[in-house]
């Protein structure tokens, strides 16, 4: 009899830890950060493929994008943010909002197939934001470049989705070395980061850009290859994004795994553990 409700008191107790550390990491999740693993090329050489980061979700306030969207296709769970907190979408406002500021790194939640994005914000709203023979204009302005050396990486499958880069040196072979023209971009409000070139494409030059009032104009630092703000046609292509879109600031990368799996420690990159971004 003690022994039966010996193993009751210790199953109820086991149940009530579980349920509290899910309380306690959903909230966690909900207000203050949330982890993000960097899917693609399209933020070199500023994030890599497999930077792994926790995103500040109290820099911008919080909107119905700040709740949790899971996806676990395998057990058939997909719950989305608006399927929790639908009720506050619509007004385009944050509870508790700050402004971001021109260059920072934000995840927001892309306007129309919901998903989780990472780009640089580069047009405020207002701003007129233009691409003109690969340099990008805000207001009319050129922002200020300078050389800064090559970006080299090798030719080989990155990360989960084993996607090989573009090369500006052409067509390489597997293992060969992936080159890519560098530039420091410098905002008016003194901003600085690196940003990379491949080839003279469309998105080098671009119509004016009229950024509405309550939105934001994203775009990514590897300029030749990334599906961002300039293309809101394609398949994949952000438009303008709503302030009440914005789920959160990236400023520091915790950890960082070239390989397909986090597990696979020999493919770790130590020089990026903790690293800040600019």
């Amino acid at each position: 009899m003690t022994t039966e409700a010996t193993k009751g008191s210790a199953i109820m107790e086991t149940v009530k830890t579980v349920f509290w550390a899910l309380v306690i990491a959903g909230i966690f999740r909900t207000i203050l950060f949330q982890p993000f693993w960097i899917p693609s090329g399209s933020m070199k050489d500023t994030l890599l493929i497999g930077d792994f980061l926790f995103v500040n979700k109290f820099a911008y306030g919080y909107s119905y994008a700040s709740c949790p969207t899971i996806r676990i296709a395998r057990l058939g769970v997909d719950v989305d943010a608006k399927d929790i907190c639908g009720w506050l979408d619509g007004d385009n406002t944050r509870l508790l909002g700050g402004e971001p500021e021109r260059g920072d790194i934000i995840v927001f939640r892309h306007p129309v197939n919901g998903t989780d994005f990472i780009k640089r914000v580069v047009g405020l709203p207002g701003d007129k934001v233009q691409m003109i023979d690969s340099v990008l204009h805000i207001n009319g302005a050129a922002v200020k470049l300078e050389d800064a050396g090559v970006f080299e990486e090798e030719f080989a499958a990155q990360g989960p989705m084993q996607r090989r880069p573009r090369c500006e040196n052409g067509a390489v072979g597997e293992g060969a070395s992936c080159t890519k023209s560098r530039q420091r971009e410098t905002f008016s409000n003194g901003r600085s980061h690196t940003i990379l070139n491949i080839t003279k494409q469309r998105s080098d030059e671009t119509g004016v850009y009229s950024v509405p009032e309550g939105h934001y104009f994203f775009m990514g630092d590897n300029r030749d290859n990334s599906t961002d703000s300039r293309f809101p046609q394609a398949v994949g292509g952000v438009e303008f994004v709503p302030y009440e879109n914005l789920i959160g600031r990236a400023d520091r990368v915790i950890f960082s795994s070239a390989g397909r799996s986090m597990l696979y420690f020999w493919t770790w990159r130590g020089d990026r553990f903790f690293k800040g971004l600019e």
